[in-house]
């Protein structure tokens, strides 16, 4: 049994899912409804910020949207964001204590992997669809569709460093279902207010696959 198959189905709502840092929970809820009218609603907020967490409170209450959290790094995150609202969590990697914290607190995970090896050793735990980070360093495209050869049954989202240019090449990917991109929001129309802007990128964005 596949224990990611709420996180697989999170990540075919859209090709792209926004990798967001929110410095200002104020924010929050105008570029979650501009991105969720733009085509995305999957979003992922990163726990980066001392906002993070007020930022996923607000993005909960859109309408469409489906708000996750990302860089899980502890099963103290985990909890927070759950408690915030996240349906969903995202990690640079994995670890047996994060698993155990996910599933303990019923948050779909969608873990990290860059090597064949940390990939078969999430299947072994029931998880199929991963996250391929970092991307770009890791190979990219090429190195995702020589992973993907022998391990047809995992799907990826590959994140980090993928952008307008180069999405298309791992969106045609067998093995991918979307992909992680912070370019749809970017920090100087955030910080302008500029929501008819960042819906726009969103759009282009969501026909990415088309």
């Amino acid at each position: 049994m596949s224990k990611t198959q709420r996180t697989r189905e999170i990540c075919a709502l859209a090709p792209i899912v926004p990798v967001l840092v929110v410095d200002d929970a104020a924010q929050a809820r105008p570029l979650a409804e501009a991105l969720v009218a733009g085509g995305l609603p999957a979003l992922e907020v990163t726990l980066r910020t001392p906002a993070a967490l007020d930022a996923i409170r607000a993005m909960a209450e859109v309408p469409g949207g489906v708000v996750g959290a990302g860089t899980l790094v502890t099963p103290e995150d985990v909890r927070a964001a759950k408690d915030a609202g996240a349906q969903f969590g995202v990690s640079p990697g994995a670890t047996e204590t994060l698993i155990a914290a996910c599933e303990a607190e019923g948050l779909p995970l969608l873990p990290g992997a860059a090597t064949a090896s940390e990939a078969m050793a999430l299947l072994e735990k029931g998880y199929d669809m991963l996250k391929f980070f970092p991307a770009e360093a890791s190979g990219g495209a090429p190195a995702l569709k020589a992973i993907g050869a022998p391990l047809p049954q995992i799907s990826f989202c590959p994140t980090g460093g993928v952008s307008p240019s180069n999405a298309r090449d791992y969106l045609s990917l067998s093995n991918v279902i979307c992909a992680g991109g912070s370019w749809v929001a970017p920090k100087h129309l955030v910080e302008a207010g500029d929501w008819a802007g960042i819906e726009a990128l969103a759009s282009e964005a969501s026909k990415l696959m088309d």
